[in-house]
């Protein structure tokens, strides 16, 4: 069973949503392509080619990157109901080297940690990640497991699954 949550209209209430890891923020296009009504409150980059591409897809956000997701002061953010985290995948991924994400290693990937401050400061209602199906192998499937724990304990319920985006008409199989 897929549910949707469609708002329909610009009466109704906007999703304010943020964005960390962004990129050209595929996330916001999900949100376009379900004709979800929403907000950018913000979002989080630091690539230089994927802040140009963002703000060619999206320039009327081009002003709310809050740059390193280390950096923010989530005090001076506005609130936001859904929280988008596609951290550093390659600690995780096969084709990397697979050097993790425990807390406090310093990989990319433990770059999730940073999250977790971004959820206890705003306790958005709403949280998505998306990483490689790595995250959840025998390798390091306890981080993750800690991971939800953490979540768990914030009081957010956790549903997961891997997907493989060529099942979403993406040309991609992985």
């Amino acid at each position: 069973m897929i549910e949707h949550l469609y708002l329909k209209s610009e009466s109704m209430a906007k999703l304010r949503v943020f964005t960390s890891f962004s990129g050209y923020d595929s996330q916001c296009m999900a949100l376009d392509r379900l004709g979800i009504y929403y907000e950018l409150t913000g979002w989080s980059e630091i690539d230089r080619y994927a802040i140009q591409a963002h703000n060619a897809v999206y320039p009327q956000w081009s002003d709310r990157n809050y740059g390193d997701i280390c950096n923010i002061d989530w005090k001076d953010v506005p609130d936001f109901d859904l929280f988008t985290y596609s951290s550093p995948c390659q600690d995780f991924s096969a084709a990397g080297l697979q050097k993790g994400g425990r807390k406090g290693s310093g990989t990319r990937s433990s770059l999730l940690w940073e999250c977790e401050r971004a959820i206890e400061a705003k306790r958005p209602k709403y949280l998505l990640m998306e990483n490689v199906a790595a995250l959840v192998s025998s390798k390091f499937i306890k981080l993750f497991n800690k991971w939800q724990n953490t979540l768990e304990n914030y009081g957010y319920t956790n549903y997961a699954k891997v997907l493989n985006a060529k099942d979403y008409g993406v040309p991609q199989n992985r």
